[in-house]
């Protein structure tokens, strides 16, 4: 058995999603001691900006004509959809950056989506393999909330784990992230313990089934 770990967050030893992602792989690792886990953490190091557009590029120029980087941007895009398919499941862990998803997440995903394996419409090749994504936001945004359907975040990357790569997906998210950093969101401070709490016991409760999805999906 194996883990493919994704992570994309700017933040390093700071960062809410990659505490709640050790605590995923933690639980899951206890469960399957010895297994390998294959890291890519792509806030730390990004894509190239152009890979994307040179891979796309190829659909329209004859294989004999693709230019250096053309020929890079399909060699990534094949080494990046290797590490994904070869895993028997997945832990992602992508924060909420201005209302959005990371830039670095979708970067990843759009080059991973040039590979044939993983066009939309082909076949699935990780269909019914587990996978969590852990996700985090400074403020609020749940329902009620000032900012109620701001995340734009979270939609795009369930449509992607689950619908277009047919995933089975568990989704730890923890909110109010900035409480102690913000002076605005102070009077949270107790709704911001509670909630790490719960995202904290979430994130370990992922990865130990985590484990369990994994083996049931192998059989």
């Amino acid at each position: 058995m194996s883990l493919f770990r994704l992570d994309t967050s700017i933040l390093g030893t700071r960062s809410s999603t990659v505490a709640l992602a050790d605590l995923v792989e933690q639980e899951w690792r206890a469960a399957t001691p010895g297994a390998p886990v294959v890291r890519r953490h792509l806030g730390e190091t990004p894509l190239p900006p152009t890979a994307w557009s040179a891979a796309v590029s190829t659909r329209f120029t004859p294989p004999d004509r693709h230019t250096p980087e053309q020929r890079d941007a399909l060699v990534l895009a094949a080494a990046l959809t290797d590490e994904l398919v070869a895993a028997d499941a997945v832990l992602c862990a992508a924060p909420l950056y201005n209302f959005g998803v990371s830039q670095h997440l979708k970067a990843w995903v759009d080059l991973v989506l040039t590979d044939p394996r993983m066009a939309p419409g082909g076949d699935k090749p990780l269909t019914g393999r587990p996978a969590v994504l852990v996700t985090a936001r400074g403020g609020a945004y749940g329902p009620g909330t000032p900012r109620d359907g701001w995340d734009h975040a979270i939609g795009w990357m369930r449509r992607i784990f689950s619908d277009v790569w047919d995933l089975e997906l568990t989704v730890v998210e923890r909110e109010l992230t900035l409480v102690g950093v913000d002076p605005a969101l102070d009077r949270f401070t107790e709704l911001a313990a509670r909630t790490r709490i719960a995202a904290e016991e979430q994130a370990c409760a992922a990865g130990r089934n985590l484990a369990l999805r994994e083996r049931a999906s192998l059989g």
